[in-house]
């Protein structure tokens, strides 16, 4: 898991280094996380990078009965994650990234819900590792990291540490 996220350290390393017009200017969560995806793309050979992907293989990537309602579609039942590493057609799924900005000050539940369901191996063919990241204007401003349907305390220390490393986070 360790290379897979120093990947994703990498891309945001770079991202961070390359957009800070973006940042400048207060843009939208889509733009971010687009541009994020373009950054990651070389750092994930023979993966594919989507943004707002609802699929698994041929199947609609929809919540658990009884889950948090999302407002994604018009049904409030499909998910899309903001941005996943995955093969499209198999379905082999790696990262999944919930991203929100740090001027969000809305509720964050709705982000862990999707990743805890992402990455639970009883649903769907779970994603190994799920990201959630507050993005401010500077640096990562808070993360956490999912693994097997919940938090992962000691991976999210370990990759707050690396952020830390890097000068990206807090």
């Amino acid at each position: 898991m360790h290379t897979e996220l120093n990947k994703l350290l990498s891309a945001l390393q770079e991202f961070y280094a390359r957009e800070k017009f973006l940042f400048e200017r207060d843009l939208g969560e889509r733009a971010l996380t687009h541009r994020l995806a373009v950054h990651m793309e070389k750092h994930f050979p023979g993966w594919e990078i989507d943004c707002d992907y609802n699929r698994l293989g041929e199947r609609t990537l929809r919540l658990p009965r009884g889950a948090i309602v999302s407002t994604d579609d018009h049904l409030g039942k499909s998910v899309y994650p903001d941005i996943v590493v995955h093969q499209r057609a198999i379905p082999n799924n790696l990262l999944a990234i919930e991203v929100r900005k740090a001027s969000n000050h809305g509720a964050i539940d709705h982000d862990q819900h999707k990743l805890r369901a992402l990455t639970d191996p009883h649903l769907w063919f779970a994603y190994w590792i799920g990201v959630l990241l507050t993005l401010g204007k500077t640096k990562i401003t808070a993360s956490e990291l999912y693994v097997g349907g919940s938090i992962d305390q000691a991976l999210s220390l370990w990759f707050a540490d690396r952020l830390r490393d890097k000068g990206l986070g807090d």
